[in-house]
């Protein structure tokens, strides 16, 4: 054709301009290159920002997957409840969580109870009329870790929503949040991770260890919801003459979509909990992370797949979605020790717990809408003590300390919460209420007003 004669000229001319441009740039970069002291506080506050926006896409994923789980007539309260936790966990870990978690020097009760007040964060100038203090290069912007180790926070909450679905009141349940997000959850992760006394280094105490938080976030989260519903009660006909009636969700395809952004997002979850990106051998361990905890919900998701054949004669997708979720719950206590085959392992045990779990539940009448508390509290616990297998500085014995003292704070004082709130405004919805759905109930609108009910 006739213009390929003029591409040998265009190409010349291209490069006349790119050329002195590319050592322009070049000159630049080298002008602006940062101290040697600021690389790494700049990737390791750049990891903490991105691996939180994956994080806080779990909130997204949480929604997708209770409101496909619950049916047609509850699914507006599902999707109101998430967003509503999302936004009192970030005010509450602001004003009272964040220190609670990590103390430093203002311990109120030293390794087991952090102070109280709102986050300090002069450093990146986020508090008003204040003067930012002097940068610490050694770590990240106070801002990122804030705004991470939040993004955990509100994980925790989503737990609770689906496990006690189609038959709480919306209020009680937010009362709840506000204090498992501003006192539960942080004062047992100080514990762990902000110098308590099951921390590193606390005296008399073999390190138990719990990475990005099978026991301090999956199982908090699990055994608050547990106390719940025993409290609460199952939903009106799930269980009647010694048999249990199944009552489908509304939209599988919905909690498809929010298994894969939960798998997704646990990207984040892991490889954040690295906690630092400044040299290369912690970016070799995210990756490594990264890999094992993919691998692990693969496994989890191919166990239950495989496992429901077995029993049932038929895959129950619903299994295969919380198998694949529980590989991530008992992958997350140790994503960087394990080889790939060894994070398969852990995840597809992880898928089998999820199937024994759930009719285990239905024998004593424990009624859980989503299967939370299979996924986040029995494979949490199984990912906690699975750290020993491959992690030489594990304690079995220490591990056990660690799962039987959080579960019991946080099962307790949930459970006195619950009582108190039942006692005070009731936290169950009236029969007629609950047979209607919440949606028109309690919020006054459907999510899917063209459909008849479900």
């Amino acid at each position: 054709m006739q213009f390929r004669k003029f591409i040998p000229a265009a190409a010349a001319l291209t490069a006349a301009i790119a050329l002195p441009a590319m050592g322009f740039a070049q000159e630049a970069e080298a002008d602006m290159t940062p101290p040697t002291g600021e690389i790494g506080y700049i990737f390791t506050t750049f990891m903490f920002l991105v691996t939180g926006f994956l994080v806080m896409w779990m909130a997204a994923g949480f929604s997708m997957l209770e409101a496909g789980l619950v049916r047609q007539k509850n699914v507006t309260m599902q999707l109101t409840k998430n967003v509503a936790l999302f936004s009192i966990a970030g005010i509450m870990y602001y004003l009272i969580g964040y220190n609670l978690m990590y103390p430093g020097d203002g311990w109120t009760s030293e390794g087991y109870l952090g102070a109280f007040g709102p986050a300090v964060l002069e450093a990146v100038g986020l508090m008003d009329g204040e003067t930012p203090v002097e940068t610490d290069l050694t770590y990240a912007s106070v801002g990122s870790d804030f705004f991470f180790q939040l993004m955990f926070c509100a994980t925790t909450a989503s737990i609770v929503s689906g496990t006690l679905a189609e038959r709480i009141k919306l209020w009680p349940f937010l009362i709840f949040t506000i204090i498992l997000t501003g006192l539960i959850y942080p004062i047992q992760a100080s514990w762990k991770w902000g110098g308590g006394f099951l921390a590193p280094g606390a005296e008399g105490v073999t390190d138990f260890l719990d990475f990005a938080g099978s026991t301090v976030v999956h199982s908090t989260g699990g055994w608050a919801a547990l106390a719940g519903a025993l409290i609460l009660g199952p939903r009106l006909g799930k269980y009647k003459d010694g048999r249990v009636f199944p009552m489908p969700g509304s939209n599988l395809t919905l909690a498809t979509l929010g298994t894969f952004i939960l798998w997704l997002g646990w990207f984040g979850f892991n490889g954040g909990s690295q906690l630092y990106m400044d040299t290369a051998g912690n970016v070799a361990d995210i990756s490594r992370i990264m890999a094992n905890t993919n691998t692990a919900a693969a496994g989890g998701a191919l166990a239950a797949m495989i496992l429901t054949q077995i029993l049932y004669k038929k895959v129950d997708l619903t299994m295969v979605l919380n198998g694949a979720l529980a590989g991530l719950v008992s992958i997350t206590a140790e994503p960087l020790t394990p080889g790939l085959g060894m994070a398969t392992i852990i995840g597809a045990v992880g898928g089998v717990i999820v199937v024994f779990a759930v009719p285990f539940l239905d024998k004593l009448k424990i009624d859980d809408v989503v299967g939370a508390i299979p996924v986040h509290l029995f494979a949490g616990i199984w990912g906690t003590l699975a750290v020993c297998i491959t992690n030489g500085d594990a304690s079995l014995a220490t591990q056990i300390k660690g799962i039987v003292v959080v579960g019991i704070f946080v099962f307790v004082v949930s459970g006195v919460v619950w009582f108190i709130l039942k006692a005070a405004m009731g936290i169950r919805c009236s029969e007629e209420d609950e047979i209607a759905g919440l949606d028109t109930s309690e919020l006054g609108m459907e999510a899917y007003p063209e459909f008849a009910k479900g």
